[in-house]
C-alpha cells in the first residue's frame, strides 16, 4: 500500500472515506520503533489511505483528526 505524502491530503482522504461509509470505516494507528514513526490507516474496505510521520507538529495534527473522527464515530453522527 502506498502513503500519503501530505498531511492535508490525508485528511481530507480520510474524511472523505468517512462521510462515504460511516458504518464500515475504520481508523488504526500503529508506533513503528524500528523506523521511530507513527502510521494511520483509515479504511472502509473499498478505499485505503495511509499515513507515516515523525514529525511531532504533525502527531499533534493527526491526533486532532483522529480524536474528531473517533467523536464522530462513537456518536453516530455523518
Amino acid at each position: 500500500m502506498v502513503y500519503v505524502e501530505l498531511l492535508d491530503d490525508f485528511e481530507k482522504m480520510a474524511e472523505r472515506i468517512y462521510l462515504n461509509s460511516p458504518m464500515k470505516t475504520r481508523c488504526t494507528m500503529k508506533y513503528d520503533h524500528s523506523n521511530t514513526c507513527l502510521k494511520v490507516k483509515v479504511t472502509d474496505d473499498r478505499a485505503c489511505v495511509q499515513y507515516k510521520t515523525d514529525s511531532q507538529q504533525e502527531l499533534r495534527k493527526l491526533e486532532k483528526l483522529i480524536s474528531n473522527m473517533m467523536k464522530h464515530m462513537a456518536s453516530g453522527e455523518r
